[in-house]
């Protein structure tokens, strides 16, 4: 098995999420969840059989195992990865994604979304949702980074940066630096590889997040608001308006259109 069908326009239900590690006792497991996919982010090297196909895992690798599926893991020895087992609902057009990925420059940020949900799971369910939604969404997306292969890596380690401290006060030089090439060269390779700027794709991507965390979870708008590192809840409804179409309550409430009066 080399791709797979997936739904994501509902949420997840996320059943069991958390770091898991093998190849101590042996070094084969064999797993197969009915009703569940598996989602696993690798910090190991080891082979993965599904079916006829043999997937060689990297560190950085990510699979999506749909339900009833048979995984067959040969480890090298201790093995540690993130995962969670989902339902997904089949509604919405299916989107076809690999099994076996390399997330590449997206690790760091997958990384720190599992691990937070991981935290979330234990108190704020609804958040964990959301982030893992988010990684799901990243997954199935990780091939439209593709031009001959991968975008400039420049752009790849920004991204990842970008994502890793959305929450943050982001600067373009900050950025830049984590990239490792200038202001006006990261500008010129995003615009280049995204068709937007780079302050621009910030701002659409604290929207997304933001979009995701109204809906998905029940944390308070200011908590919202800094949670995607706009902490003046005057600006953030200001943003939520124009880039949602309604006010953050309004939005949450599923009533578009409707500017909340800032707090």
């Amino acid at each position: 098995m080399k791709q797979t069908a997936i739904h994501l326009d509902d949420l997840p239900r996320i059943v069991n999420i958390g770091v898991g590690v093998h190849g101590v006792a042996h070094l084969h497991d064999t797993f197969r969840l009915p009703d569940l996919w598996q989602l696993h982010l690798y910090g190991y090297t080891a082979k993965l059989t599904l079916g006829d196909t043999v997937h060689p895992i990297r560190p950085g690798h990510v699979s999506l195992i749909p339900p009833d599926t048979q995984a067959h893991y040969h480890y090298r020895g201790r093995s540690e990865h993130l995962y969670a087992h989902l339902r997904l609902a089949p509604t919405g057009a299916p989107r076809t994604v690999a099994v076996m990925q390399d997330a590449a420059a997206e690790t760091p940020m997958l990384s720190d979304l599992l691990r937070r949900a991981l935290v979330a799971s234990r108190g704020a369910p609804s958040e964990a949702t959301a982030a893992v939604w988010t990684v799901l969404w990243r997954v199935v997306n990780l091939a439209g980074l593709d031009h001959t292969g991968r975008p400039h890596a420049a752009v790849a380690a920004a991204m990842a940066h970008i994502e890793t401290h959305l929450a943050d006060p982001l600067a373009v030089p900050d950025i830049a630096r984590a990239g490792g090439v200038s202001p006006n060269h990261l500008t010129r390779l995003f615009r280049t590889e995204t068709g937007d700027t780079v302050v621009a794709y910030i701002r659409r991507r604290r929207l997304e997040r933001a979009r995701h965390l109204l809906r998905a979870s029940t944390l308070p708008i200011p908590a919202v608001a800094a949670a995607v590192g706009i902490s003046d809840l005057q600006a953030f409804n200001k943003a939520c308006r124009s880039g949602l179409g309604s006010g953050p309550r309004a939005y949450r409430s599923g009533a578009p259109g409707q500017a909340d009066a800032p707090r």
